[in-house]
């Protein structure tokens, strides 16, 4: 069973929505080949908000992927594409169905 995730919402600038659902979904294949990382999810919550739930079995993976790739692909265009920095959620896994 898992034990830990994140959930990590992101807001993007007005008019900048479909080129961070762009640059969100190119994240897929780095998900699939990250050391820990269980399960990924992209899902879109609105026209401009999205969230990324990402499930681990150890704490440490979880925290190893904060300063992981995907970050490192982000955090350079985070001013060009967010409206607010991302709100990251740590989470306990009570119950999973994978």
């Amino acid at each position: 069973m898992t034990k830990v995730a994140l959930l990590v919402e992101l807001k993007a600038k007005l008019g900048k929505e479909r080129e961070l659902a762009t640059f969100l979904t190119a994240q897929q294949s780095m998900a699939a080949v990250e050391p820990g990382m269980l399960a990924w999810f992209l899902v879109r919550l609105d026209a401009q908000t999205f969230a990324l739930f990402d499930v681990f079995n150890e704490d440490a993976d979880r925290q190893a992927h904060l300063s992981g790739s995907m970050a490192a692909a982000l955090m350079p265009r985070a001013d060009e594409l967010l409206a607010s920095p991302p709100q990251i959620r740590h989470a306990d896994v009570l119950a999973d169905l994978l």
